[in-house]
């Protein structure tokens, strides 16, 4: 088999048969190894080459861009613009474009279209309505005089007269009443005997 190099054809000739494992051959002599072990040297040199003829070529082409004014923004710009462009002439966008307007131009669409616009604007109309008497309401509140503040006792009565209230009366009964109940058939509660403790 012939191996093409940069500048023509390879000589070398060997056995291309491998086995499903992915190695080589064992039938191979010596002489087709070093042959080989040749052949693979003088490839990756020449890889290595051509990587470093294409950075300088990416170098000066990026030299001109930029004696052009053209940065990396524009640069990316283009390339966008382009992909875009590629897009828009694709097979599954035309496809895709063309089943949207089918479904805008649809009667199911149209109508849906209608059903919302029409509630939105029942939405609207009821939103409107309740602002306005929620603004009514609250212009009625603020006309409504405000509740004077309350009176104190020793604007009223005083201290003595109070006492001889039937207020007052139900109220000294009602504790009275609740005394009684707390001392047990005569026995004083365990609050009255700890004071009566205290006192002797």
């Amino acid at each position: 088999m012939s191996r093409p190099g940069i500048g023509g054809t390879s000589s070398i000739r060997f056995s291309t048969s491998t086995p499903g494992n992915g190695c080589p051959p064992m039938d191979l002599t010596e002489e087709d190894r070093d042959n080989l072990r040749f052949e693979l040297a003088k490839m990756e040199e020449e890889i290595q080459t051509l990587r470093q003829l294409v950075l300088a070529k990416e170098k000066y082409a990026a030299d001109i861009r930029r004696q052009l004014g053209m940065g990396p923004l524009s640069n990316l710009k283009q390339n966008l613009s382009k992909g875009w462009q590629e897009v828009q002439t694709s097979s599954p966008y035309l496809t895709a474009s063309a089943t949207l307007d089918d479904i805008s131009n649809s009667n199911v669409y149209v109508r849906t279209k209608e059903g919302l616009a029409h509630a939105g604007h029942v939405t609207s109309s009821a939103l409107s309505n309740m602002g306005v008497v929620i603004t009514r309401r609250l212009g009625e509140m603020r006309a409504l005089p405000l509740p004077s503040p309350p009176r104190t006792l020793s604007h009223t009565m005083s201290v003595p007269s109070m006492r001889h209230s039937s207020t007052f009366k139900s109220f000294e009964e009602m504790v009275g009443s609740m005394k009684d109940k707390m001392t047990n058939n005569g026995e004083t509660c365990g609050f009255e005997r700890k004071a009566a403790r205290y006192n002797t």
